[in-house]
């Protein structure tokens, strides 16, 4: 059985919008609970490292490659089933504005403001300010991050059963 570049684009994009949507319901369930029962400055101050780590290749790679790999399967699969084409469709609309947008223009804007704020220097009321002003809005953020890719990856099995049946 020979994989075509086009059944082998669709799994690595399943793959990766898997790891992203495995990411985003691992912070969801485990980590944000977590460091939530912290008090302000030890929350503030492991959510500060956790995105100043986070900014890695490896995770450049897993958050953007979903998206651009979608472009391509939308490339490849232009000439196939309507039902096909608007699986995809929805899936690169679904990625993009569900994790892509949201990240850049929602938390992206929180976790920046938290970076250039100088926790050591700051007094209880202004930590417990910033908390408030950060966590609500971050958290919800992140859990349209969180259903947008679990949806991305469901509908991508759709997808690549819906191929199986073209046999593409």
């Amino acid at each position: 059985m020979e994989l075509s570049l086009k059944s082998a684009t669709l799994i690595l994009t399943i793959l990766f919008t898997g790891m992203s949507a495995g990411l985003c319901f691992i912070w969801s369930n485990t980590i944000a609970p977590g460091i939530g029962k912290l008090n302000d400055i030890g929350f503030l101050q492991s959510f500060k490292e956790m995105n100043r780590t986070i900014l890695n290749p490896l995770f450049f790679v897993v958050f953007f490659s979903p998206f651009l790999l979608n472009l391509l399967n939308l490339y490849l699969f232009k000439n196939v089933s309507n039902t096909l084409t608007w699986l995809l469709i929805m899936v690169t609309v679904c990625y993009f504005f569900g994790v892509v947008f949201i990240t850049i223009f929602g938390n992206v804007p929180l976790n920046e403001m938290l970076d250039k704020t100088d926790l050591a220097s700051s007094s209880i009321e202004e930590l417990k300010h910033l908390r408030e002003k950060f966590e609500v809005k971050w958290n919800r953020f992140h859990l349209i991050r969180t259903l947008a890719s679990i949806i991305s990856f469901l509908l991508l099995i759709l997808s690549l059963i819906q191929s199986s049946k073209s046999n593409i």
